[in-house]
């Protein structure tokens, strides 16, 4: 893997035909050492916002060793990490997965939000006791960018007798929730720790584990920002310690975005320019999915070329490079007014989920990659220096 200064060393040196998902490990790195440093529990990596291999080193060298897996391809892939803990916290699996996460990679930690996975889980791990449940239960989203308590999640009399079933079918207890992605105010977990200290009482049940799931955001625009990550921390433990819950209860956290969303980027190339609309050669079935589907509006650059002090800026609407029109990102995305075939763009903070989601579609969605050593457009941790282990390679 090449490493270069920043994008626009990329650029003169390489002109790449190919997009290109620029990694930077060091700020994955910093992003972990911060809620190691922060979080009063352990940090669970949710591994399907991001499995680059050069992240994965640098989120394990920064002392990462829990893992969200939600797959038996994810828990095959994180299996290979030395002393890894994997959490299998798909509510829904399919027995062969339970049965082969406990019975070939040791797993031992499972969600579930129903009895009949409970039933599922107990009978695939031969009646074992061995292990760690997390009941999932149904917390409302507040300023979330993309509510999740709609699929997964179990609420009310259903959820205590589900948690007095699956104490009597476990080792441990855990409950866990999440409050949904880009979760942007703290008042989230607040809420949801109050729903989760009433279903305790009502359960009447010991827990041993609380996990407050992910949700925690990254910064990709100076207005409006999301409140700092110190306000999230400060919430959860102002919610734990009103739980009915003894000293011995083990938090844990599943963040995603908010370790690898800074730490990569995405640079592509203008193929054509009509009026304010760009073509360019990646889009809605590559990484750029959340700024098509979701609206996320990813901050840019123009990449490259300089940009001259009086040179105008311009909304412009972008065109991803298959046949389909779907392959659309509204944007607005503000570059110079002079942008013009041929000319790079940098998408900053491209990290969590963009990878995973690329597909091939069209014949589109193969990528360059490289390193690059400076920092990400926006961070929510500030700048460090980088350390040359931090992009180390975990073996497989």
């Amino acid at each position: 893997m090449h490493r270069y200064p920043s994008a626009s060393a990329l650029i003169g040196a390489t002109k790449p035909e190919l997009p290109v998902m620029a990694v930077r490990p060091h700020a994955a790195g910093r992003a972990a050492r911060w809620f190691i440093e922060n979080f009063p529990g352990d940090v669970a990596y949710a591994y399907k916002a991001n499995s680059s291999v050069f992240l994965l080193g640098a989120l394990y060298g920064a002392g990462i060793r829990h893992f969200d897996v939600a797959s038996l391809p994810e828990i095959e892939d994180a299996a290979t990490i030395p002393g890894a803990h994997l959490h299998f916290m798909h509510p829904v699996k399919s027995r062969t997965a339970i049965r082969r996460a406990f019975g070939e990679f040791g797993v031992r930690s499972f969600a579930l939000d129903s009895e009949d996975e409970l039933r599922k889980i107990q009978e695939e791990t031969g009646g074992s006791r061995d292990l760690t449940l997390w009941v999932r239960v149904a917390v409302a989203a507040k300023n979330s960018k993309i509510p999740l308590e709609r699929k997964f999640g179990i609420t009310g009399a259903k959820a205590a007798r589900l948690l007095v079933k699956a104490r009597q079918a476990s080792k441990e207890l855990g409950i866990t929730f999440h409050v949904g992605s880009q979760t942007v105010t703290p008042d989230a977990y607040i809420a949801a720790l109050e729903e989760v200290g009433k279903l305790i009482v009502k359960a009447g049940v010991v827990l041993d584990r609380l996990d407050v799931g992910g949700g925690f955001p990254s910064l990709y625009s100076e207005a409006p920002p999301p409140a700092p990550l110190s306000a999230f921390m400060r919430a959860i433990a102002t919610g734990v310690e009103k739980l009915p819950v003894g000293n011995h209860c083990r938090l844990m956290c599943e963040p995603g975005r908010a370790l690898v969303a800074e730490a990569e980027s995405l640079i592509v190339r203008v193929d054509a320019r009509r009026g304010n609309e760009l073509f360019i050669n990646d889009g809605s079935y590559g990484a750029l999915f959340d700024a098509a589907h979701l609206s996320f509006n990813f901050p840019v650059k123009l990449v490259g070329r300089p940009v001259e002090a009086h040179e105008a800026f311009t909304d412009f609407v972008l065109w991803g490079p298959t046949c389909d029109t779907v392959d659309h990102m509204k944007g607005p995305f503000r570059l110079p007014d002079q942008i013009r075939e041929g000319d790079y763009i940098e998408f900053g903070n491209t990290g969590a989920y963009s990878r995973a989601i690329a597909s091939r579609f069209n014949g589109y969605g193969a990528y360059e990659e490289a390193i690059l050593l400076d920092e990400p457009m926006f961070t929510m941790y500030g700048p460090e220096p980088v350390e040359q282990g931090e992009a180390e390679q975990v073996q497989a």
